[in-house]
């Protein structure tokens, strides 16, 4: 029997010196000033018990084991649920292996303390199928969990899902010996979760881990509560490959709230489509109004949040009262000559702890490809804040201009405090810039 590694990393309540704190005379607002909806205050609210039928895995002949994939008789039960007006799959405690699962309109998840679903180690186990993955709508491999076209779809509980992925790692680092050119596709891989064309969803408690791929992809969707998650893919032994933690592409409306993210690579990620004619494609488009607070990104090899080289307009990012250790940078802006892109109204409030630095811009050329287009198509950041934050780290910032690519202004830096081994920045490569009590090893900037 296969012997399986739970990393346990409890979800935190995190506070900080520079806590973002709102009164009730002092409504909270977006960047662009417009308010924060009442959907985002109420906090997760459903109760799965509430949610009809419950079908447990014992009830339907599904055993727990690491060795037997059984695919087919979850979904049968996924199916069943479905069929008989919806209710609640719920995986008792034990181990039960699986390739891909979709789930249907009216059926939820449930993980009870003590639960892993856990991922086949085999690609054969997800079926190809049409689906998003690396800014396109194409043919690759589904997820362990797919929810597509829902209203009202909810994973909760004290269990886990394991996606398995140390083989497929494996696999991906010695495919990069052989092609140090292969892309994250070449590898056939799953992801751990991914959400496409629906809209209110809510996670809340379940830890996410393991993933061969991104963890939780969020396509075309609205109205998305991320609660108390805890995600994690390792760092070593075995590097875990583009494992981003939170992903997400063409988004209204989601709050992403006490998460604990450990991955090696971007906690939370923004995309939405690349290519040279990247923003006129329908399958693209915005994220827009995103909420996070309370998080805590920790021993991250990627950036607390990226906007990332998959993504084309990204609007009304609110990151506040959230803790950093030993992460890269808070917000990496990353700028694609080949795509049109905008990155605009994205506020810090509230940030303390340690890693790279407050603030990076990097002209991102993996893949590089015009199709076609005889010109490079500009990208702008836009009306960016970073306030309150508190950082022992390498660097304050890391800025350049490319004006014949992308133009980044109206910057503002505010009541900040950060000790760093490389204090120098390069103030002109942003236009519009505004330094409000900013301090580094001590000097005022």
């Amino acid at each position: 029997m296969k012997r399986i590694i739970l990393c346990v990393i409890a979800s935190v309540a995190v506070t900080t010196a520079f806590a973002a704190k709102k009164t009730k005379a002092e409504p909270l607002l977006f960047p662009d000033g417009t308010p924060v909806s009442e959907w985002f205050r109420e906090g997760p609210g459903i109760d799965p018990t509430s949610l009809g039928k419950q079908y447990n895995f014992y009830d339907y002949g599904i055993i727990s084991s690491t060795d037997l994939v059984q695919t087919e008789k979850i979904q049968a039960v996924i199916d069943k649920a479905a069929e008989e007006g919806g209710g609640v799959i719920v995986v008792p405690e034990g181990v039960f292996k699986s390739g891909a699962l979709f789930f249907r309109q009216g059926t939820h998840l449930l993980l009870q303390k003590g639960a892993i679903l856990y991922g086949s180690e085999s690609i054969f186990d997800f079926p190809l199928c049409k689906t998003r993955i690396e800014g396109e709508v194409c043919t690759y491999f589904p997820a362990l969990i797919n929810v597509d076209g829902l209203d009202g779809f909810t994973l909760s509980g004290e269990g886990t899902i394991d996606g398995n992925g140390s083989e497929y790692w494996q696999l991906f680092r010695l495919r990069r010996q052989w092609n140090p050119k292969c892309t994250n596709k070449d590898e056939m891989r799953p992801r751990l979760v991914h959400v496409s064309n629906s809209k209110n969803i809510e996670f809340n408690g379940v830890s996410l881990q393991n993933s061969p791929f991104w963890t939780c992809h969020i396509y075309k969707s609205e109205n998305v509560k991320l609660i108390n998650l805890r995600i994690f893919s390792p760092v070593r032994p075995i590097r875990s490959p583009s494992a981003d933690g939170i992903d997400l592409d063409v988004v209204k409306n989601a709050y992403i709230k006490g998460c604990r993210i450990t991955v090696n690579d971007d906690s939370i990620c923004f995309k939405g489509g690349k290519g040279p004619y990247a923003d006129t494609d329908p399958d693209n488009g915005t994220n827009e109004n995103i909420l996070v607070e309370e998080c805590f990104f920790d021993h991250s090899t990627g950036s607390s949040v990226t906007c990332g080289s998959e993504c084309v307009h990204t609007r009304n990012i609110l990151v506040r009262n959230c803790r950093i250790e030993d992460g890269q940078v808070l917000l990496l802006l990353k700028m694609r000559p080949d795509t049109p892109q905008n990155y605009e109204y994205i506020t810090f409030d509230g940030i303390e702890g340690s890693g790279r630095g407050v603030f990076s811009i990097s002209r991102w050329t993996q893949f590089f490809d015009l199709k076609g287009r005889p010109d490079k198509p500009m990208s702008y950041g836009s009306h960016i804040v970073m306030k309150n934050i508190r950082l022992d780290a390498d660097m304050f910032a890391n800025t350049s201009r490319v004006d014949d690519e992308y133009i980044v202004s109206d910057l503002t830096f505010e009541n900040i405090e950060v000790t760093a081994k490389r204090p120098e920045w390069n103030r002109d490569a942003i236009d519009g810039l505004t330094v409000k009590n900013v301090t580094v090893n001590g000097v005022q900037q």
